[in-house]
């Protein structure tokens, strides 16, 4: 029971059972402020006139309104508010389908002593209803602002993937670069045997330096994929089939693809994080990169013949690695799937819905994910 005066909203035609019903709700001990409505216009202004507590409602009204069209109005408006149909006669499958379409009670015109109960059931109910609409409102809300953060959190790690990469090319490389004209230079001018073998072991040192910036640089920013998805897969898969020895294949429905802005690099990163997976854990013999573009849906399936994912490790698949590169999808709409069984490989999918907005991608990887 509140302490202010119970706000009840009453579709009712008939003056007499309007005062009976404030009678049995006073005699529950409630304050009562009440209108009387019989028309659907006029319920439809009070229904946003002012807030109340509840909505009493007769069944048959005048001029072909009914309390369960009334009831669809409440329910259309976006108000969490309790709904009760009191009526003269009403059949128990329209009781029914009342309840169904979100009545609180329904009483009839013969039995209002639980009138004031029922009221005051209906109106803790409703308050339970809105306290939920309210926490799953703040929920969403945390939620998209966690999205956000992790749109936010990839997009400052590509462009300090690339202000590194930059780095090593200008200061590092041209560094290399000058160390090498001076090898050079030594070897030319000092034809002692023992001088030219250690020129000869630095500068295959050199050369090896050289190369591992030029990883790095690559894996830092994937300047290939400039030259579009497939080819930058297809150097990856090359590349991870030379480093390690195991068959890697490619297959696409594509020789080619334009894609949105940033969708190239999700796919390009999440490749990188699965071979990368595969090398240090599945023991493997083949891989099979695969991807398709079908019914607007971007796929990109990657599948070895490793030793597969126990539980513990499935559990542990939803730790910061599969999180990542999901939180990496969803920047662009799309989602992961991890499956395996143990001893018969494990199958990552990326998929992306290139029809539908996927969210703001890194300026980095729209300027790199253009082809």
């Amino acid at each position: 029971m509140t302490s202010r005066p119970l706000r009840v909203l009453h579709i009712e035609d008939a003056e007499l059972d309007h005062e009976l019903a404030l009678a049995h709700l006073r005699r529950g001990g409630q304050e009562v402020h009440t209108l009387r409505v019989e028309t659907e216009a006029d319920y439809r202004r009070a229904l946003h006139g002012q807030p109340w507590d509840v909505v009493l409602s007769d069944f048959n009204l005048p001029h072909g309104f009914t309390g369960l069209q009334a009831l669809e109005i409440l329910m259309h408006s976006g108000l969490v508010l309790p709904f009760i149909l009191v009526s003269g006669a009403i059949g128990e499958d329209v009781a029914v389908q009342a309840m169904r379409h979100g009545a609180s009670d329904y009483l009839l015109k013969n039995n209002l002593a639980r009138l004031a109960p029922a009221v005051d059931n209906a109106i803790e109910a409703a308050e339970m209803r809105r306290a939920k609409r309210d926490a799953d409102e703040r929920l969403a809300q945390s939620q998209q602002q966690l999205r956000e953060l992790a749109q936010h959190l990839q997009a400052s790690v590509e462009a300090e993937r690339v202000a590194i990469a930059r780095e090593i090319h200008d200061d590092v490389g041209g560094s290399l670069t000058a160390l090498r004209f001076e090898l050079a230079w030594l070897e030319r001018h000092n034809a002692e045997p023992e001088a030219q073998q250690h020129l000869h072991a630095a500068r295959e040192s050199l050369t090896h330096a050289i190369e591992a910036s030029k990883r790095i640089m690559q894996n830092l920013r994937p300047a290939i994929l400039e030259q579009g998805l497939v080819a930058a897969l297809q150097w990856m898969t090359q590349s991870f089939r030379r480093r390690s020895g195991v068959d890697c294949v490619l297959r696409t429905s594509h020789d080619s693809l334009q894609l949105p802005a940033g969708v190239p690099l999700v796919a390009y990163r999440t490749a990188q994080e699965a071979l990368t997976n595969i090398l240090k854990h599945a023991q493997a013999r083949q891989v099979v990169v695969e991807l398709s573009l079908g019914a607007g849906v971007l796929s990109l399936e990657i599948s070895d013949d490793g030793r597969g994912l126990s539980r513990e490790d499935l559990a542990k698949a939803q730790s910061f690695g599969i999180r990542g590169l999901r939180e990496r999808a969803g920047t662009v709409g799309g989602w992961i799937d991890l499956s395996s069984r143990p001893g018969g490989g494990t199958t990552l999918i990326l998929s992306i819905p290139l029809a539908a907005e996927g969210g703001d991608a890194a300026s980095e990887a729209a300027a790199w994910g253009n082809s």
